[in-house]
């Protein structure tokens, strides 16, 4: 199911998509473009610009305009990658060098910088001012969710409600409003739209509860990264989260969260006593809860082929096994 592209219908539009984004980054500097290409061309699933152009099959379809949102909306997300890379220090993303490993952190920084701008540039091509005051104001939600992940870095004190605000910021808002704002570019009825960012919203959720699920009980060659990446890098998620409220884990791992934290050990151990306690089924069953909820959202839009992909993307990420 790679990039999604069991939904053949969307196949030829995704591929006009594709080559958008790489046009996109084109630019006067050579460094910058090259930067950004080697980015974008490391591939991803493209969930964003799928949702978009989902959203938009619930108003009057146009690939002209579903553009002008599916591409910035990627480019955003792609964006917030190259700076996770230079904060987390990651030396690869799916399986290739960052661009922070590869040119530097000042580089790095730049090449985010002007993927965003980019991606700005290309939405204000558009009329409607809705879009760009949600879009605005969801760009303002990450970097106060990213913020707020480096202030919590190694913090063991951190409840579940904090955790999920700081991932509805980080991850759960950019989907809810590709979802939301491909119906809006179609020119859906806002009762659409509203229930697209329900749908997006709460599989957004779930994604990202299941990609720190991955990132515990994954393979390298799964995650493109070694297994343990967000303990090492202080990020403390769910499942470490329910298994602190474990007491007859909670010491030793508290123990060896500090050890990985002075750089004395790896997370070997710490994923070894994760797996061993109930974080790991707790956290799924929390994401599965919140596709409930993306479901009964679903249900309430109206027929049509596109609803019943929806469907199938939102049990896709509840099983994902990448």
């Amino acid at each position: 199911m790679k990039r999604l592209q069991m939904f053949g219908l969307l196949t030829k539009d995704m591929d006009t998509l594709e080559k958008e984004l790489y046009r996109s980054v084109q630019g006067d500097d050579p460094l910058l473009t090259e930067t950004s290409l080697h980015l974008l061309k490391a591939g991803g699933k493209r969930l964003r610009p799928v949702f978009v152009l989902m959203g938009g099959k619930f108003g009057t379809y146009d690939l002209d305009k579903l553009k002008r949102v599916a591409v910035p909306l990627e480019l955003i997300h792609s964006a917030s990658l190259v700076h996770d890379d230079v904060i987390d220090d990651a030396d690869t993303r799916r399986g290739e060098p960052t661009v922070k490993a590869k040119w530097g952190d000042k580089i790095a920084m730049y090449t985010g910088d002007f993927i965003y701008a980019k991606a700005l540039a290309i939405t204000a091509e558009l009329p409607n001012p809705r879009i760009h005051q949600i879009l605005s104001k969801a760009m303002v939600e990450m970097t106060i969710g990213e913020m707020e992940q480096i202030r919590d870095f190694f913090n063991s004190g951190q409840s579940v409600r904090h955790y999920l605000r700081r991932i509805r910021r980080k991850t759960a808002l950019l989907i809810a409003i590709s979802c939301q704002l491909g119906a809006l570019a179609a020119d859906a009825e806002p009762e659409k739209a509203g229930l697209l960012y329900k749908y997006g919203y709460n599989v957004g959720m779930a994604f990202q509860i299941r990609d720190d699920l991955l990132d515990l009980s994954g393979t390298e060659k799964q995650l493109g990264k070694p297994p343990g990446s967000d303990m090492r890098q202080g990020n403390i998620t769910l499942p470490v989260i329910y298994t602190l409220e474990d007491d007859r884990l909670r010491g030793a791992l508290l123990d060896e969260l500090e050890q990985i934290r002075e750089g004395r050990t790896g997370a070997g151990r710490a994923i070894d006593l994760i797996l061993s306690g109930d974080g790991i089924s707790r956290a799924e069953e929390l994401a599965t809860r919140y596709i409930d909820k993306a479901l009964a959202a679903l249900d309430k839009l109206p027929n049509n082929r596109t609803k019943g992909n929806l469907r199938e993307i939102a049990y896709f990420v509840t099983g994902r096994a990448y």
